[in-house]
């Protein structure tokens, strides 16, 4: 009797699909998928390339895998100067940075960035799919009365004048990155910068505007020259004082007698506060940019 039951041979084996892929196509490099989309597919860092999206769209896979993403939201505005008193700066956008398995075609959102007024606008969300990241808080004026900054996504606003020392708005806990807008002491004139990507808000400093917090450097992630996302933007100068610069020069600086200037499109810089001297105008926040990567 044998010990062991007879087998019967089903299929031939081959050695003809030995070494590659999985017929189902997912992953090309580590698991990496491919796609298309946004400005376009070009060469990015030693072993990837990458795509960037300015604007609303779709990310269409045609390889299951995975992608990596640095997501900026919009900057927040700067607010808007009464009289001799100067206005703070926006913070920068928030920022979301990781990996994730994409099977399908994804949609891409860019938050535009938050407008310099008054009451100045938090810059909006930008998201890949279901992942998402807000945007740079809105800086603080003197309207009659002190007011806060708010929160953002990752800068917070930077403060104007006020009776009573106040902190500048904090950064969100959800923000991979992002720093505080700056302070202000009593009686101060000008005002605190917007928190950036990596550092705070600069204070105000008497009658001058504090500087911007700086910005994320992207080409760790996308490869080539120095390129700075989120900065901060400067806070007003008090009566016709100078107005602080734009974190890492993607912020928009503070007014000096003038209206804060506005960031630059898809930088995700916060608009610089209004400069005393007058009734200034913040500027505007600037919008987001969604970089999204693979393996090659």
């Amino acid at each position: 009797m044998s010990r062991y039951n007879p087998r019967t041979l089903v299929q031939t084996p081959s050695v003809s699909g030995w070494g590659k892929a999985a017929a189902s196509g997912i992953g090309v490099v580590d698991g990496y998928g491919v796609a298309t989309g946004g400005t376009g597919v070009v060469a990015g860092p030693t072993g990837y390339n990458y795509t960037s999206f300015i604007s609303d769209g779709t990310l269409t896979v045609t390889t299951a895998g995975l992608f990596d993403y640095l997501i900026f939201g919009g900057g927040g505005g700067g607010a808007s100067s009464t009289n001799t008193v100067a206005a703070g700066g926006g913070g920068a956008g928030g920022i979301a940075t990781g990996t994730i398995f994409l099977d399908a075609n994804a949609a891409i959102k860019v938050g535009a960035g938050g407008v310099g007024a008054g009451i100045a606008g938090i810059g909006l969300g930008s998201a890949i799919g279901s992942v998402s990241i807000g945007g740079g808080g809105g800086g603080s004026g003197w309207i009659g009365t002190s007011r806060a900054a708010t929160v953002g996504g990752s800068g917070g606003g930077g403060i104007g004048y006020v009776a009573d020392t106040v902190t500048g708005g904090a950064a969100s806990i959800n923000a991979v990155t992002g720093y505080a807008g700056g302070n202000t002491t009593p009686n101060n004139t000008g005002a605190a910068g917007g928190g950036g990507a990596t550092a705070i808000g600069v204070n105000s400093g008497g009658v001058l505007g504090g500087a911007g917090g700086a910005g994320y450097q992207v080409n760790t992630f996308i490869g080539g020259g120095s390129l700075f996302k989120a900065g901060g933007g400067g806070g007003g100068g008090g009566g016709a004082s100078a107005g602080g610069a734009g974190g890492s020069s993607v912020g928009g600086a503070g007014g000096t007698g003038a209206a804060g200037a506005a960031a630059a499109a898809n930088t995700a810089g916060g608009g610089g506060g209004g400069g005393g001297n007058g009734t200034h105008a913040g500027g505007a926040g600037g919008s987001g940019i969604v970089y999204i990567r693979f393996k090659v």
